[in-house]
Protein backbone atom coordinates (compact mmCIF):
# COMPACT_ATOMS: atom_id res chain seq x y z
CA UNK A 1 0.00 0.00 0.00
CA UNK A 2 2.04 3.17 -1.18
CA UNK A 3 -0.78 5.47 -0.22
CA UNK A 4 -0.98 5.86 3.39
CA UNK A 5 -4.04 7.90 4.87
CA UNK A 6 -1.65 8.79 8.11
CA UNK A 7 0.69 10.83 6.44
CA UNK A 8 0.99 13.95 4.21
CA UNK A 9 1.30 13.42 0.37
CA UNK A 10 4.41 14.12 -0.86
CA UNK A 11 5.10 17.07 -3.82
CA UNK A 12 3.67 15.36 -6.93
CA UNK A 13 4.66 15.93 -10.41
CA UNK A 14 2.02 18.37 -10.61
CA UNK A 15 2.26 20.24 -7.60
CA UNK A 16 2.11 23.73 -7.45
CA UNK A 17 5.59 25.67 -6.20
CA UNK A 18 5.07 28.33 -3.51
CA UNK A 19 6.05 31.35 -5.22
CA UNK A 20 6.45 34.68 -4.05
CA UNK A 21 3.22 36.86 -4.17
CA UNK A 22 5.39 40.08 -4.98
CA UNK A 23 7.26 37.91 -8.03
CA UNK A 24 5.18 39.38 -10.65
CA UNK A 25 5.84 42.84 -9.23
CA UNK A 26 9.73 42.44 -9.51
CA UNK A 27 9.67 41.11 -12.66
CA UNK A 28 7.00 43.37 -14.52
CA UNK A 29 9.80 46.55 -12.56
CA UNK A 30 12.45 44.56 -14.23
CA UNK A 31 10.86 44.39 -17.75
CA UNK A 32 9.64 48.18 -17.10
CA UNK A 33 13.42 49.47 -16.05
CA UNK A 34 15.08 47.99 -19.36
CA UNK A 35 12.43 50.06 -21.05
CA UNK A 36 13.25 53.37 -19.91
CA UNK A 37 17.12 52.04 -20.87
CA UNK A 38 19.13 53.45 -24.00
CA UNK A 39 20.07 49.71 -24.60
CA UNK A 40 16.05 49.32 -25.38
CA UNK A 41 15.82 52.67 -27.80
CA UNK A 42 18.73 51.10 -29.42
CA UNK A 43 17.42 47.30 -29.69
CA UNK A 44 14.39 48.49 -30.69
CA UNK A 45 15.67 51.02 -33.39
CA UNK A 46 17.77 48.09 -34.67
CA UNK A 47 14.53 45.64 -35.03
CA UNK A 48 12.28 48.35 -36.81
CA UNK A 49 15.53 48.80 -39.23
CA UNK A 50 15.44 45.26 -39.76
CA UNK A 51 11.79 44.57 -40.67
CA UNK A 52 12.03 47.67 -42.69
CA UNK A 53 15.42 46.87 -45.10
CA UNK A 54 13.95 42.94 -44.73
CA UNK A 55 10.35 43.59 -45.93
CA UNK A 56 11.79 46.63 -48.66
CA UNK A 57 14.99 44.97 -49.73
CA UNK A 58 14.22 40.98 -49.90
CA UNK A 59 12.99 39.32 -52.39
CA UNK A 60 8.76 39.05 -52.37
CA UNK A 61 8.13 35.53 -51.96
CA UNK A 62 10.31 36.19 -48.54
CA UNK A 63 8.43 39.47 -47.59
CA UNK A 64 6.16 39.26 -44.68
CA UNK A 65 5.03 42.93 -44.46
CA UNK A 66 4.58 44.79 -47.66
CA UNK A 67 5.90 48.66 -47.77
CA UNK A 68 2.72 49.30 -49.64
CA UNK A 69 0.47 48.59 -47.11
CA UNK A 70 2.46 50.71 -44.81
CA UNK A 71 4.35 47.92 -42.74
CA UNK A 72 0.91 47.14 -40.78
CA UNK A 73 2.67 44.14 -39.00
CA UNK A 74 5.08 46.36 -37.94
CA UNK A 75 2.48 49.37 -36.68
CA UNK A 76 0.74 46.33 -34.91
CA UNK A 77 3.89 44.89 -32.87
CA UNK A 78 5.11 47.83 -32.18
CA UNK A 79 1.47 49.38 -30.75
CA UNK A 80 1.61 45.81 -28.93
CA UNK A 81 4.98 46.56 -27.84
CA UNK A 82 3.42 49.86 -26.59
CA UNK A 83 0.00 48.52 -25.04
CA UNK A 84 2.19 45.97 -22.76
CA UNK A 85 4.65 48.91 -21.64
CA UNK A 86 2.67 51.09 -20.29
CA UNK A 87 0.52 49.29 -17.63
CA UNK A 88 4.01 48.15 -16.45
CA UNK A 89 5.63 51.22 -16.32
CA UNK A 90 2.50 52.18 -14.11
CA UNK A 91 2.86 49.42 -12.00
CA UNK A 92 6.12 49.96 -11.83
CA UNK A 93 5.37 53.53 -10.52
CA UNK A 94 3.25 52.35 -8.14
CA UNK A 95 5.52 49.74 -6.59
CA UNK A 96 8.41 52.65 -6.30
CA UNK A 97 5.19 54.77 -5.09
CA UNK A 98 4.55 52.55 -1.85
CA UNK A 99 8.46 52.19 -1.12
CA UNK A 100 8.99 55.68 -1.06
CA UNK A 101 5.86 55.90 1.00
CA UNK A 102 7.51 53.32 3.51
CA UNK A 103 10.61 55.13 3.34
CA UNK A 104 9.00 58.37 4.26
CA UNK A 105 7.41 56.79 7.33
CA UNK A 106 10.18 55.54 8.35
CA UNK A 107 11.96 58.88 8.33
CA UNK A 108 8.71 60.60 9.72
CA UNK A 109 9.51 58.04 12.91
CA UNK A 110 13.34 58.22 13.00
CA UNK A 111 12.86 61.95 12.87
CA UNK A 112 10.37 61.37 16.08
CA UNK A 113 13.07 59.51 18.01
CA UNK A 114 16.31 61.94 17.15
CA UNK A 115 13.59 65.13 18.25
CA UNK A 116 12.82 62.50 21.74
CA UNK A 117 16.39 62.49 22.54
CA UNK A 118 17.73 65.58 21.43
CA UNK A 119 14.78 66.80 23.81
CA UNK A 120 16.08 64.74 26.45
CA UNK A 121 19.89 65.15 25.94
CA UNK A 122 18.99 69.08 26.55
CA UNK A 123 17.03 68.29 30.16
CA UNK A 124 20.08 66.24 31.19
CA UNK A 125 22.17 69.47 30.27
CA UNK A 126 20.05 71.78 31.77
CA UNK A 127 19.85 69.69 35.24
CA UNK A 128 23.77 69.23 34.94
CA UNK A 129 23.79 72.91 34.63
CA UNK A 130 22.12 73.63 37.66
CA UNK A 131 23.97 70.88 39.60
CA UNK A 132 27.09 72.64 38.57
CA UNK A 133 26.22 76.01 39.37
CA UNK A 134 25.02 74.87 43.30
CA UNK A 135 28.13 72.60 43.43
CA UNK A 136 30.77 73.91 45.64
CA UNK A 137 33.70 75.03 43.90
CA UNK A 138 37.64 74.95 44.87
CA UNK A 139 37.86 78.87 45.20
CA UNK A 140 34.42 78.73 46.65
CA UNK A 141 35.33 76.31 49.76
CA UNK A 142 39.10 77.82 50.52
CA UNK A 143 37.31 81.66 50.81
CA UNK A 144 35.33 79.89 53.19
CA UNK A 145 38.01 77.69 54.94
CA UNK A 146 39.89 81.54 54.97
CA UNK A 147 36.75 83.18 56.72
CA UNK A 148 36.71 80.19 59.33
CA UNK A 149 40.41 80.45 60.11
CA UNK A 150 40.03 83.97 60.45
CA UNK A 151 36.83 83.62 63.13
CA UNK A 152 38.73 81.03 65.07
CA UNK A 153 41.72 83.36 65.49
CA UNK A 154 39.54 86.35 66.34
CA UNK A 155 37.59 83.77 68.50
CA UNK A 156 40.95 82.43 70.44
CA UNK A 157 42.52 86.17 70.35
CA UNK A 158 39.31 87.28 72.31
CA UNK A 159 39.45 83.95 74.86
CA UNK A 160 43.05 84.53 75.14
CA UNK A 161 42.68 88.21 76.19
CA UNK A 162 40.09 86.75 78.83
CA UNK A 163 42.77 84.26 80.30
CA UNK A 164 45.41 86.68 79.63
CA UNK A 165 44.27 89.65 82.57
CA UNK A 166 45.89 89.05 86.28
CA UNK A 167 44.08 86.53 88.42
CA UNK A 168 44.31 87.54 91.80
CA UNK A 169 43.63 91.51 92.07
Amino acid sequence: MADRLDRPRGRGRFARRRRSPDRFGRISEGIARFIGTPRFLLYLTVFVLFWIGWNTLAPDHLRFDHWVNGFIALTLMLSLQASYAAPLILLAQNRQDDRDRVSAEQDRQRTERSLADTEYLAREVAALRLAVSETATRDFVRSELRALLEDLRIAEGAAGSDTDEPQGS
